[in-house]
């Protein structure tokens, strides 16, 4: 069964967050942002200890990171370091923290949830270069964390996917020694030109739709030549050669779907083994209703790509890891 949003077949165990639609006026997010905290809960589980960090990102401001561990975990373990999205204006919903948690709990590692600074006050390359400033630090504190520096991944949803991504090409092209295991994307945003067939089609579709993509912009990237266009639109890299594996899913009715189908495809051109699961019946952050039925599937795929590419004794190398996709 489905409702219906505009012409939109939506599956009804979204409700309510198919018929929402969010405002990004300057004024609303400023707004927001003062609202948008940190949950408590986080500090209360049982099975995980919680531990925040600052550390220096752009400009020398400051980012904060929570380190989170299932108690118990053996070290060194592996780690997935976390982006959030929200279009770079919103702050983490109390549902990527919840994400966060099952990942730590069901994969059996160590998840670096970054939280980096937002726009409009942190417009582009801030959020860039506090993501890659929180992947810089953890390669460069696997010791001391208990990480093991060779089972390192990275995920994202939406803005988060883009800050991942950009963040994998930052330490390329910087010389990083961080060689990230896989890369996990959910909904991804990597297209900057706004001219895929998904992004002209939906326009108005609830969460997120290429209207508001195109209304946050002036506020998340005013200046664009300040940001290297690979890092605010990785799909327009000169090359994409060296990323590691890739998961991603891309929402049915969704104007960024075609992004992630087009980075899929870049990948495999080069060689890089990708999985793509496009999801159905559903829009853009979809895995805010935890417990519909497409969105169970689809973290019960993400729980066994991590747990497949940190224990896998097969996905020591790039070889192995592409035969075993």
């Amino acid at each position: 069964m489905s409702v219906t949003k505009g012409t939109y077949p939506i599956s009804r165990e979204y409700l309510p967050f198919s018929l929402f639609t969010p405002s990004v006026s300057r004024e609303f997010v400023l707004q927001a942002q003062k609202y948008m905290k940190v949950p408590g809960f986080l500090w209360k589980d049982k099975e995980i200890e919680v531990n925040g960090r600052k550390i220096e990102g752009y400009q020398g401001g400051a980012v904060e990171l929570l380190i989170m561990t299932p108690k118990g975990l053996p070290s060194p373990a592996p780690c997935l370091i976390n982006i959030h999205g929200g279009g770079f204006v919103f702050d983490a919903a109390p549902y990527h923290y919840r994400l966060a948690f099952t990942y730590a709990k069901e994969a059996r590692c160590k998840v670096v949830f970054v939280r980096y600074r937002l726009a409009p006050e942190h417009a582009f390359p801030s959020p860039q270069e506090d993501s890659y400033a929180a992947v810089k630090w953890v390669a460069e504190h696997t010791d001391a964390l208990g990480i093991d520096p060779n089972r390192i991944g990275i995920a994202g949803d939406s803005a988060g996917a883009s800050l991942s991504v950009a963040s994998i090409l930052m330490a390329r092209d910087r010389g990083l020694p961080l060689r990230f295991r896989f890369q996990m994307l959910f909904y991804p945003w990597l297209d900057g030109r706004n001219e895929s067939e998904s992004f002209k089609k939906y326009t108005d579709t609830p969460m997120w739709n290429a209207t508001l993509s195109k209304e946050v912009t002036p506020l998340i990237n005013p200046e664009p030549e300040k940001t290297p266009l690979a890092y605010r639109s990785p799909v327009e890299a000169e090359s994409l050669s060296g990323m590691p594996p890739a998961y991603i899913e891309v929402a049915e009715f969704d104007c960024l779907h075609d992004d992630g189908v087009l980075y899929a495809s870049l990948l495999r051109e080069e060689g890089i083994p990708v999985k793509l699961y496009e999801t159905e019946g559903t829009m853009h952050g979809y895995d805010i209703r935890r417990g519909a039925t497409e969105t169970k599937r689809m973290i019960a795929k993400r729980v066994a790509f991590l747990r497949h590419m940190f224990f896998n004794r097969f996905s020591k190398s790039r070889q192995k890891v592409k035969e075993s996709f």
